[in-house]
Order: C-alpha cells, then structure tokens, then sequence
C-alpha cells in the first residue's frame, strides 16, 4: 500500500524530471558551488565564489532593454551601496512610477545585485512594471553577522527618504514597494517591521506593499516539505541549517525571530502599518510549509496578503528564463503593484 509521503514523493519526482533540462543543470552546477564554498569551520571560498559569480556591469549611459542603471553609494565605509535601474520613456511628460526596494537571494552569503541573474531580474521588474527599482548590495555574512544585513536595508530606505536628488525626478517615494526572494524575501519583511515601527522617521518614503518570492524562513521543527523535499536543490535541510548557523548570534536556534518570524518568538505586528504583501511559494521548494505558515500569519494578524502557488516549480525558479513561469510572476508582480 503506497502512504501518502510515498506518493507526494513519487509526483515530486515527476515534477522534477518535467523541468526542462537546462534549468536542471543550472540547479544541479549551482548546489555543487555552493556546496564546495561553504567549509566546515563556518567560513566561506570567497575566492572561488568570485570566479563563478558572473557580475554585470552598471550601464548609466547606453540603456540595456531599455533600462539605465547606475551604483550608487550609501555609507563607503562599510561598502554600503545600491545598483538602480531606470526605465526609458518616450513621454515628454512621464508619470510618477512607484519604486521597489529590491533585497536579492543567497541565504544572506552569495551574490550581489551585480550578479547576473539579479541585474536581469531587476531590469525586467524596471521596464515591465514599470518602476525605478533600488537594487540593495548589503554586506553578507558569514563575514558580517545578522542583523548587519537588516541595518544596511534600513538604512539604504532612511537615505532614500533623505536625498532628494538620488531618484529620478518621477520615481514616487510616496509609493514604495519592498521585494526581494528567497533570503532577500526574508530581508524584505525585516526592514518592513522595522520600517512600520519607526515611520515617523520618514519625511516622504512611505512602504505601501511587499513582495516576499518564495521567502527564506525556517524553525527548529522540520515541517513536511523540508522532509519530502530533503534533496532539493540549493535549499536542502543540510545547506539551510549552515547557513542559519553562520547567519545568527551565537548560542540563537532556529526559532530566532529572524529566521521563524511567525515561531514563539514572534514580533506582534497587529498595531502595525505593515504593507500589504504577496508571496508566492513553489511545489518543489523544501521551504514551502514555512513560507505558508508566514502568509497565515500575516493573515492572522490582521494584514492584507495573498498567496500565489506554483505547484511544480523549484527554488528560485523565477531567475530561469527558459521557463513561463518566469514572465508569469513578473506580469503578476505587475498587477499587485498597480492594485496598490
């Protein structure tokens, strides 16, 4: 008799093997990097990832699909800095375009909004929504521990709000959208808290929405999903407990509230003017069951959420382009953008 696990496991499986074959291999080359980057003693191969990490430059002068973008400095003396990318218009009188705060993936180790999937993700956010996105380059640990990582996306939202001539002149800072995937997700909700908690502090920056693409969460429980799921790619039980290892305080567990924001150390945000938020969540995704419980939670607390699912899709699927779920999510960010 086949048990229900069993038979979740076999269409997992089916799943998998639909995906076509070059975004497996590109899952499969990625595990293995990152894998070989991480040691044992909690340190990273910087130098290894350098040289696999393709980086793609700033193009301030020649448009590229359509979209400029420029680096820009925040604080040089931690490197603090955000690569921002403007949509081309034709308009003589352009209309006002919300800005997105964008908070890129890696479990809070790798990659950069340089990165290539990053910078092409940034672009196509710009020109289809289209938005002037903030694409954040936060320090990443193991280097820099937590809440290094929250500090540099808070303060890249203060020096938005304080510096009237870094934006284009029709980006509306009166409309500002958090976004960000897998541990940029997870950032993303962070500095949204702590956003709503300190809104005083903003003169004109006012977060109106998130979206949180298949957030990085977990707890000291193993849910189903994970358990199911336990050879994924990127996300497996075994590569996200290192990173949450080498990400906390020492002596923290899992149901740090930075790492399990709906666990028993939760933060009420009930009184809170917490944006509203999508989240999406992917069938393939070992950290599913979590992402679910954070979207309830949103729920519970009295928060506007919605939930896209994708069934058959992996971690991070959205940075593929060969797949349509790609551009599905995109049009669909769209959407939730202009229904704000």
């Amino acid at each position: 008799m086949t048990t229900s696990l069993e038979s979740n496991t076999q269409k997992t499986a089916a799943s998998w093997t639909s995906l076509p074959w070059r975004t497996r291999v590109s899952l499969y080359l990625l595990s293995k990097v990152t894998d070989a980057a991480r040691r044992a003693d909690g340190t990273v191969n910087r130098r290894l990832m350098n040289i696999l990490d393709f980086k793609s430059s700033a193009t301030p002068a020649a448009p590229v699909r359509g979209v400029t973008s420029s680096d820009v400095t925040v604080d040089p003396a931690r490197k603090l800095r955000f690569r921002l990318f403007v949509p081309q218009t034709t308009s003589p009188t352009p209309s006002h375009l919300p800005v997105v705060v964008f908070f890129h993936g890696g479990g809070f180790i790798f990659l950069s909004p340089a990165s290539f999937p990053y910078d092409v993700v940034c672009r196509k956010f710009a020109r289809k929504i289209p938005a002037v996105v903030v694409s954040v380059d936060y320090r990443l640990c193991p280097e820099h521990r937590y809440p290094s990582q929250y500090d540099d996306g808070f303060d890249v939202l203060t020096f938005l709000d304080q510096n009237d001539d870094v934006l284009p002149k029709n980006a509306d800072r009166s409309r500002v959208f958090f976004a960000g995937d897998s541990a940029g997700a997870n950032l993303a909700h962070h500095v949204a808290v702590r956003a709503a908690r300190e809104k005083d502090r903003f003169r004109v920056v006012k977060p109106v929405g998130l979206i949180s693409i298949q957030p990085f969460f977990g707890g000291e429980e193993r849910v189903e999903s994970e358990i199911r799921l336990h050879g994924a790619p990127l996300v497996s039980v075994a590569r996200t407990d290192w990173l949450w290892k080498v990400f906390l305080p020492d002596g923290s567990d899992r149901d740090h509230e930075a790492v399990n924001p709906s666990g028993p150390n939760a933060v009420d945000i009930a009184g809170l003017e917490y944006p509203n938020t999508l989240v999406f969540t992917g069938g393939l995704d070992p950290l599913q069951d979590w992402q679910r419980r954070y979207y309830q939670w949103l729920k519970k607390s009295g928060k506007e959420a919605k939930l896209i699912e994708y069934p058959n899709m992996v971690h991070a699927f959205y940075v593929f382009p060969e797949l349509p779920e790609s551009n599905q999510l995109v049009n669909q960010v769209k959407d939730f953008i202009a229904s704000v």
